[in-house]
């Protein structure tokens, strides 16, 4: 064979081939000495060098049994690092196969309606990933019941901080099995087992028996898991083996009087608990006074969620007193809650000792309508970055006292006034006061308020002085009695929102009318709104070239638009509409 074509052979000859037949000359002590891709496995000859040695000497001192092992060690590393490539490999078609980026540290196969042979397959494949931090494996119903097949392998996964296995149908016996592998995994730190009614009905405590008082898990999130009362209570067993646990979420459970008895006699051993949610729980009167009474033992509590339950009327007027002891509370929310007159009158009085208070969420409760001018007096409004008021019932006194104390919330980012009819030929009291070198709004809701032109018009000015350059959702759904030339001139200006992600300006859904008059003003708007992501128009009635103008634009710009196809003649004039 001429020059030419042992050229030739020679690329093809894989990587693999060249170390093979570097091994294979090792048996000569002349070879030894030749420079080859066999070096590059040998610490030994670079270490000799760097220590001044002369590797030719330090060989031919060595002994039949030194030449005989470094080829076996050699092999062996070769062996290891050729597995962990093939390794990663099998990992990267696995998750391929399943529609999935692989990532060596994060694996998310969350919606991947995984079957029990996945399951199994993966584990298999749990060696080649030691770096995993994050395991996602939410919403997919055949985990459950072929869990172990997983956990078996955890071993393998010592960095593992996150398991997510939300909606998985989970069984006591998956429950029993992720317990028994907690001891392998040291540094867990979140488990999230939200949405497996499998949970409840006693079987929690399969997973609970087995903490250790030396785990590092910081957060538990059991969301609608349908808890029983026996679930309560081994959690409550379980929390003084939680000592870390900063983040309990046990949200949409019902939580009886006698459970959470039991439940916050123990929330004194997590002293370092700082989020605590339990929304939606059924929680009543009673609740609330338990819980208030616990609330002295987790002093360093930052975010308290008792929001949407609506027996807990009456509550909050025993419980206001214990909020005393949150000295750290940044986040309140008790939307929807049926808070009486009373409860608001108690807030009033412990506000001014909330000093780090961020959020305060009172939407959805009719009473703050008639106290929110006290609860302004107490409240530290220089520091509050949201205050959700969407349908609170707010009276015209209300609406003009929050307007006078806009230019306090200094680092205000979202604020929601929807279903507040007050709001409407009110609106640029609320924008007035705002300095475009300060503001920094983010969100701002005015859904069914009663806007008229002229407060469209206020938002345009608003827009023109930079007081919404930072916007990213506005929200000016159902209002209705807004004229053509409000839109036309709202959208004209549009360019000065720069960081609008969503829109919404839909009507009711008893009401049509034609977009026709303003949708040229929108078209030339778009192109200047760069972040944009939803477009929410939903029954105005738009040509079927005027839709097709917009869904082109649109479609460039990956803006997801929410429309449905009415004709223009179903449109109908202002007048018929008020």
């Amino acid at each position: 064979m001429d020059s030419t074509g042992s050229a030739k052979g020679n690329q093809k000859r894989s990587p693999l081939d060249l170390i093979i037949n570097q091994l294979r000359r090792k048996a000569s002590f002349t070879e030894r000495k030749k420079p080859a891709v066999g070096r590059l496995f040998r610490p030994s000859e670079s270490n000799g060098k760097r220590n001044g040695e002369i590797p030719e000497l330090k060989e031919s001192e060595g002994s039949e049994e030194k030449e005989n092992s470094e080829p076996k060690k050699e092999v062996n590393n070769l062996d290891d690092e050729i597995g962990s490539v093939v390794g990663w490999d099998r990992v990267k078609q696995f998750i391929e196969k399943l529609g999935k980026t692989p990532q060596s540290q994060n694996l998310n196969l969350s919606h991947c309606d995984l079957t029990a042979t996945d399951v199994v397959e993966l584990a298999t494949l749990l060696p080649f990933l030691p770096q995993l931090d994050v395991m996602d494996l939410s919403w997919n119903d055949l985990v459950g019941g072929s869990l172990k097949a997983l956990t078996a392998h955890l071993q393998h996964l010592e960095r593992l901080r996150v398991l997510k296995l939300c909606s998985c149908r989970l069984t006591a016996q998956d429950l029993t099995a992720l317990g028994e592998s907690l001891d392998c995994i040291p540094l867990m730190e979140v488990i999230d087992l939200s949405w497996n009614v499998g949970i409840g009905a006693g079987n929690l405590g399969d997973f609970t028996s087995r903490l250790r008082a030396d785990n590092t898990l910081k957060e538990l999130r059991l969301v609608d898991c349908q808890l029983s009362e026996t679930d309560i209570t081994a959690l409550s067993v379980a929390l003084p083996m939680l000592s870390s646990l900063e983040d309990l979420d046990l949200s949409n459970n019902k939580l009886l009087v006698k459970g959470m008895k039991n439940f916050t006699s123990s929330l004194g051993s997590t002293p370092r608990l700082k989020s605590l949610k339990l929304s939606m729980c059924g929680l009543n009167k009673d609740s609330f006074n338990i819980l208030g009474q616990a609330l002295r033992f987790i002093t360093g509590l930052e975010h308290l969620d008792l929001s949407c339950n609506k027996k807990a009327s009456g509550g909050l007027t025993s419980m206001a007193t214990n909020l005393t002891h949150l000295k750290h509370l940044k986040s309140l929310d008790l939307h929807l809650c049926c808070l009486t007159k009373e409860d608001m009158l108690a807030l009033v009085q412990v506000a001014s000792s909330l000093q780090e208070l961020r959020e305060l969420d009172l939407s959805s409760n009719k009473s703050v309508g008639d106290t929110l001018q006290d609860l302004l007096h107490t409240l530290p409004l220089h520091q509050i970055s949201k205050l959700p008021l969407n349908n609170c019932a707010l009276s015209t006194s209300a609406c003009h006292a929050l307007a006078a104390n806009m230019v306090n919330f200094k680092q205000l980012e979202s604020l929601n006034l929807s279903w507040n009819k007050c709001v409407g030929e009110n609106l640029k009291e609320f924008l007035e006061p705002l300095k475009a070198a300060d503001s920094k709004l983010q969100e701002l809701r005015l859904s069914s308020c009663n806007l008229t032109t002229e407060d469209v018009l206020h938002i345009e000015s608003a827009c023109q002085r930079g007081v919404l350059s930072r916007l990213k959702q506005l929200d000016l759904s159902y209002n209705g009695s807004v004229g053509d030339g409000g839109w036309t001139s709202l959208f004209g200006k549009a360019g000065c929102l720069k960081n609008l992600e969503e829109l919404d300006v839909s009507l009711r859904p008893a009401t049509c009318l034609s977009a026709s008059p303003w949708l040229p003003a929108l078209l030339e708007a778009l192109p200047q709104l760069p972040c944009l992501t939803r477009l929410s128009m939903q029954h105005w009635a738009v040509s079927s070239a005027e839709r097709e103008k917009l869904e082109k634009i649109l479609s460039k710009k990956n803006v997801i638009l929410e429309c449905e196809a009415t004709p223009t003649s179903k449109a109908t004039s202002y007048r018929e509409v008020l």
